[in-house]
């Protein structure tokens, strides 16, 4: 049987990036070069960051933009990028009201409301700073009321967010979203009403020209060509021998570092849980191509509105600065729900219209791909049962990464700080040169 010192499943961000980081700190550390294998079903790396080249326009499986906060991450990745085009962009971004827009996010710019709706939005919140340390919220619709008050919640938070998540928020934990969530308080919002901030965690991101699949080709491009095996599928893994079955062949392992989703490598350990515990939706991206330009002076838009198909739309010519409008536009469902591609299709089309975002454009090329999942649902239960059964994992030598191994809520960048902690520690053990 074939041994490898380190098994790694998933040729996407967070895969590459472990694979990456385990060979640089075994020869920072003067270790023995371990062996490294990626496994990746598809025939192709990414993951979800996959690009879709077609009819000059340039597409993701949905909008990836990296939004660094490690000058040292997004260097390295820069550096094996060679040739590409990389914007960094300040978002602007609006949230679909009425006939018009306003600023996201939505409870910092309430006095863009009409002035019923802002006099109730600002009545609310402000008697919810009052009372919010009153008790403690129990889910994630308490908190949004108590933190922002019945007026922002019904007119944005609650049913964007549940077109988001296609759950009831009161399903998920309160902190589901952590840092990502933007937070603000009463002299926050009133402050905004004079000097704009809408800055958030996101406010500068960049792209490359050739879309996300460039961050992965700089992942790969210090790999050998051998360490990656595409088309190989994880099977299954015996914890206790320390094994694995893939499609093509059995494997003994050191350690094997996980990016599928979290219930499906309990599903491949053989190790019980309940699968009522790990829920998520899934994500219908359309990407859309048109003849010529329209809204050009936004990233992406939200859209509350439950009679509307969508709940977000995002701009790729507006960030590359192309000659004709490209959009990626996403639809949330239950992980239980199917879609229609074609009639949905057609309905996002009239939605886009309605909408104002499409006027007398024509549409002359489009693309679809499913996400499933896309995103979780952080509950107490899922946080619970994750807790149990890592320890259970580590003890086979298995670690779970990324925002599906870790069913989580985190960015790619998140995603490659995680890996690298975890190989600082892996190495430790490595045998010396």
């Amino acid at each position: 049987m074939e041994h490898v010192d380190f098994l790694v499943t998933g040729a996407g961000m967070s895969g590459l990036s472990f694979a990456n980081a385990i060979l640089s700190e075994a020869q920072e550390r003067g270790k023995k070069a371990p062996s490294v294998v990626v496994v990746e079903k598809d025939d192709a790396p990414g993951g979800y960051c996959k690009t879709i080249v077609q009819d000059g326009f340039v597409w993701d499986y949905s909008g990836h933009f990296f939004h660094f906060k490690n000058p040292e991450i997004e260097a390295f990745l820069r550096a094996r990028m060679p040739g590409q085009d990389i914007r960094t962009v300040e978002k602007q971004t609006f949230i679909r009201w009425a006939d018009g827009w306003i600023d996201f996010p939505f409870q910092k710019n309430i006095h863009q409301l009409p002035r019923e709706d802002f006099i109730e939005c600002l009545h609310d919140v402000y008697f919810a700073a009052q009372t919010q340390h009153e008790s403690t919220p129990q889910n994630f619709k308490e908190m949004l009321i108590q933190r922002f008050g019945q007026g922002i919640s019904d007119r944005f938070l609650i049913p964007y967010n549940e077109k988001l998540y296609a759950t009831p928020l009161d399903k998920l934990d309160k902190d589901a979203m952590g840092r990502f969530f933007p937070y603000a308080d009463v002299d926050d919002i009133v402050g905004n009403m004079k000097v704009a901030d809408n800055s958030s965690y996101n406010q500068s991101f960049t792209y490359p020209q050739g879309g996300a699949i460039q961050y992965v080709n700089a992942l790969l491009h210090d790999l050998d060509d051998d360490v990656v095996s595409y088309e190989e599928k994880l099977v299954s893994i015996d914890l206790s021998r320390k094994v694995a079955t893939t499609n093509k062949r059995e494997l003994s392992y050191g350690q094997l570092v996980s990016s599928a989703p979290f219930p499906k490598l309990l599903d491949m350990c053989g190790l019980a849980y309940d699968d009522e515990v790990f829920t998520w939706n899934k994500v219908l991206c359309f990407n859309l191509g048109f003849d010529k330009k329209g809204k050009d002076d936004a990233h992406w838009l939200y859209f509350p509105q439950r009679e509307l198909s969508f709940y977000r739309v995002g701009f790729y010519d507006n960030i590359m600065g192309t000659d004709r409008m490209s959009l990626y536009v996403e639809l949330g469902k239950d992980k239980d729900d199917t879609f229609d591609v074609e009639a949905l299709k057609e309905q996002v089309l009239v939605d886009l219209k309605k909408a104002g975002v499409v006027d007398d454009q024509e549409l002359v090329s489009w693309h679809h791909v499913i996400m499933d999942p896309a995103y979780v649902h952080i509950t107490q239960g899922s946080l619970q049962a994750f807790a149990d059964l890592m320890p259970v994992l580590k003890a086979g030598g298995v670690h779970s990464v990324g925002r599906y191994g870790g069913w989580t809520y985190c960015s790619i960048e998140d995603n490659i700080i995680e890996t690298r902690a975890l190989a600082k520690t892996l190495a430790q053990v490595l045998p010396k040169a």
